[in-house]
């Protein structure tokens, strides 16, 4: 949005991650830049210590509307939605708006990869960039994003000739315009809602990664999944998808032929990885793998960095992450799942009888698919935070429905969760936090509930 960033004046809204790499590098670059945050300085001192005395101004303790009289520009962190007032003003006034992703686009020269998606983000991301790495070595490779490293705090640093490959949110995508070249959205289920407010609004924003891209770009879509189908008509450019049966006619993509996933150009197939390659658990990530095959495929990266690149990802943080086992029993940390479908997910990965821990904090979604499958496939259910309560009345609803009732317990937090786990779970049991629901309601994020986690099931013993 910005190339000349000199006597310009940025407001950044929230003092987050994304926000305070802007600041960082914009700071650096002759642009004045004021922070501003409802949080007070004790609270994000921590932020605070990453900068120089003046580099760049703060605003603590609330969102002045006289911050706007210079503004040149608005950048929103992830989590600041446009209805408050601050923004909603902004826009009454005309002021731009933006994020660091937009500018990173607007400023980086080598290819870039972006993926989207309800759920299998951050895999596929990760996936992708472990192929890129074979493909093009490490140093020439950058994987960031919403993943949790922005890119634009590396922009400088990134040659032509390099590529990277970045994950988009929601959130980051509302406001873009310049998008990559390649862009994939892996599945749109409902997420969000809490912030977008419909399925319609929410679908919207990521259908932006399309929508602003060119005729000469490459989109990859989700055969199996219907909303991100849907969205074929929003593609600009080349079209190629992934799913699990061979492509229909005049369609090109990755699929599932027996022990194999292969690429159907319109006529003929080709071999690109044995199944068996897959390190991670469950077919969502048998999925994921598909998609970032696709995308392999569309960047023109050789096969063998594809069977490279998986067989080097082996296990995620927080991402049905083995933690060890006690008294027999495993115990895996999926603190990434934010979502009922993406904890759906999660327990149709184990055959294994479940003791599951859910709950966090709700995003307006619906529980009763959720709540259907635990009662038919989880052994004992825990349930903490302040989502416990809905998820207890579309259980209840599910029961009364016909569905056979299983012992589940409330908690207040996710410590006092472990502690019921471990004195429930038996020899031969899966002990797994799959959440649903964000963490917001007892911590920062879902990475520092899933250490927690993975600290206090250290601490058993």
């Amino acid at each position: 949005m910005m190339k000349d960033w000199k006597g310009k004046h940025l407001i950044i809204v929230g003092a987050a991650r994304q926000g305070l790499a802007l600041a960082k590098y914009l700071g650096g670059h002759g642009m004045k830049v004021t922070v501003t945050d409802q949080k007070d300085a004790k609270v994000i001192n921590a932020a605070l210590q990453d900068f120089q005395e003046g580099e760049i101004n703060w605003a603590l303790g609330g969102h002045p509307i006289e911050l706007l009289d210079d503004a040149d520009a608005l950048s929103l962190s992830g989590g600041i939605p446009l209805s408050i007032p601050f923004v909603q003003q902004a826009i009454q006034r005309g002021i731009p708006l933006t994020n660091d992703s937009q500018e990173f686009m607007d400023i980086v020269t080598c290819p870039v990869i972006g993926i989207t998606g309800s759920a299998g983000k951050t895999t596929t991301t990760l996936l992708v960039g472990k192929m890129a790495e074979d493909a093009y070595g490490k140093e020439h490779t950058w994987v960031g994003g919403n993943i949790g490293n922005p890119l634009i705090a590396v922009v400088d640093q990134i040659k032509d000739e390099d590529i990277a490959v970045i994950e988009l949110s929601s959130f980051q995508l509302e406001l873009m315009t310049s998008v990559p070249e390649i862009v994939c959205v892996l599945n749109i289920t409902p997420n969000h809602l809490d912030r977008h407010g419909t399925m319609k609004k929410y679908t919207r924003a990521k259908a932006r990664i399309l929508t602003c891209q060119s005729s000469s770009d490459i989109a990859v879509l989700n055969r199996d999944d219907e909303e991100s189908w849907n969205l074929r008509n929003d593609v600009q450019g080349r079209l190629i998808t992934f799913g699990l049966t061979r492509p229909a006619s005049g369609l090109a993509g990755t699929y599932l032929e027996g022990k194999m996933i292969s690429y159907w150009d319109g006529s003929s197939s080709r071999d690109l990885i044995p199944v068996s390659s897959i390190q991670l658990r469950g077919e969502h990530n048998l999925l994921n793998t598909l998609a970032a095959c696709a995308i392999a495929y569309a960047a023109g990266f050789p096969v063998q960095s594809m069977i490279n690149g998986v067989e080097a990802l082996s296990g995620i943080d927080h991402r049905l992450e083995y933690i060890r086992t006690w008294k027999g029993a495993d115990w895996y940390n999926d603190s990434i799942a934010t979502a009922p479908e993406r904890s759906i997910a999660a327990i149709n990965s184990f055959q294994e009888p479940l003791v599951l821990l859910a709950g966090g904090r709700d995003k307006d979604l619906p529980w009763h698919t959720f709540a259907r499958l635990v009662l038919k496939r989880v052994k004992q259910l825990i349930l903490f935070g302040e989502a416990a309560d809905l998820i207890e009345r579309a259980l209840q609803d599910e029961i009364k429905s016909g569905i056979e009732e299983i012992p589940y317990q409330k908690c207040t937090n996710l410590k006092e969760a472990v502690q019921k786990a471990a004195d429930i779970a038996e020899a031969g049991d899966v002990v797994l936090l799959s959440p649903g629901g964000t963490s917001f309601d007892e911590f920062v994020d879902f990475a520092e509930r899933g250490e927690r986690f993975r600290k206090w099931v250290q601490e058993l013993s």
